[in-house]
C-alpha cells in the first residue's frame, strides 16, 4: 500500500505526486523522490522497479522479505534491510524496513511493524540544507531512527531480566522464573540479531570509500555506527 509519494526540489518539499509521474521528476535537476510503502504488494513493487530502475536482485529480496539486516551496493544504488523492534501488549514483535536509495530517490517498504516514520520525514523537512544531500541524508535519518528505537527495547529487556534474577534469588516460583528467564534471553537474542549484522553493513557507508549516494555524509553514518556499538556492548554485558 502506498503511504506517500513526494518530490523534493533543492531540499524542499515540492509536491505530492502520483507513482506514474515519478520518472518525470527524476529527470529534473536538483530533484529527488521519496516513496513510502506499507507491506509488500507485488504489483506496486513492480511499478516502483520500473519507475526507479531498481536492481532485480534487491527487488527479489524485498519481494520475499524476512531478510537478515544488511547494506548492499548495487552499482550507484544501495539496498538496506533493517529489523524493526516494538512492544505490543508486552510482547516483543519484529518487523522489517527495506530501503532502496539511489542518486535521486529513496523508497521504503515497511512490513510487520505498526510504528511508521512520519517523524523522520518531518525531521528531514525541517532541515532543508541537510535535505539538499538528497537520498543519502534520508537514508541516514531512517537508520538513526531505527537504531534509536532499539535502546528503549533493550532497556525493557534488561529491567525484566533484573526482576527475574531478583525473584530467583528470593526462591519464589522456580518454574515460572525459568520460563521468564528463557523468554527474556530469547528477546535479547532477537535484539542481537537486529544489531550485529547492521554493524557490519553500515561500515561501508563511512570511511575512505563511501557509495556515491552517501557522499559527504560519513560523519552522520559514523554516528549511527557508534550508537550500534553502544548497543552491542550493552547486549554483551547483560
Amino acid at each position: 500500500m502506498l503511504i506517500s509519494c513526494v518530490a523534493y526540489q533543492d531540499g524542499k518539499r515540492s509536491a505530492e505526486i502520483e507513482p506514474q509521474q515519478i520518472h518525470h521528476y527524476l529527470a529534473m535537476p536538483g530533484c529527488f523522490v521519496w516513496v513510502a510503502l506499507l507491506e509488500r504488494d507485488p504489483q506496486v513493487l513492480e511499478q516502483m522497479q520500473e519507475e526507479f530502475d531498481l536492481h532485480p536482485l534487491a527487488v527479489e529480496d524485498a519481494r520475499h522479505g524476512h531478510q537478515r539486516p544488511k547494506v548492499h551496493e548495487y552499482g550507484d544504488s544501495i539496498f538496506a534491510v533493517m529489523h524493526l523492534l516494538e512492544r505490543r501488549d508486552g510482547v516483543l514483535c519484529q518487523g522489517e524496513i527495506d530501503v532502496f536509495a539511489g542518486r535521486n530517490y529513496i523508497l521504503t517498504i515497511r512490513t510487520g511493524a505498526e510504528q511508521g516514520f512520519r517523524e523522520v520525514r518531518a525531521r528531514c523537512e525541517r532541515e532543508p540544507e541537510l535535505l539538499k544531500n538528497g537520498s543519502g541524508y534520508v537514508l541516514y535519518a531512517l537508520m538513526d531512527a531505527v537504531v534509536d528505537r532499539y535502546f528503549p527495547v533493550l532497556d525493557t529487556v534488561e529491567t525484566e531480566l533484573e526482576a527475574v534474577e531478583e525473584r530467583i534469588f528470593a526462591d519464589t516460583s522456580a518454574r515460572e522464573n525459568v520460563q521468564d528467564l528463557y523468554s527474556q534471553k530469547q528477546e535479547l537474542m532477537t535484539i542481537r540479531h537486529a544489531v550485529t549484522p547492521l554493524q557490519d553493513g553500515i561500515k561501508a557507508l563511512y570511511g575512505a570509500r563511501v557509495p556515491m549516494v552517501c557522499g559527504g555524509m560519513s560523519d552522520y553514518f559514523r554516528d549511527v555506527a557508534e550508537h550500534l556499538e553502544r548497543l552491542s556492548h550493552t547486549i554483551e554485558s547483560i
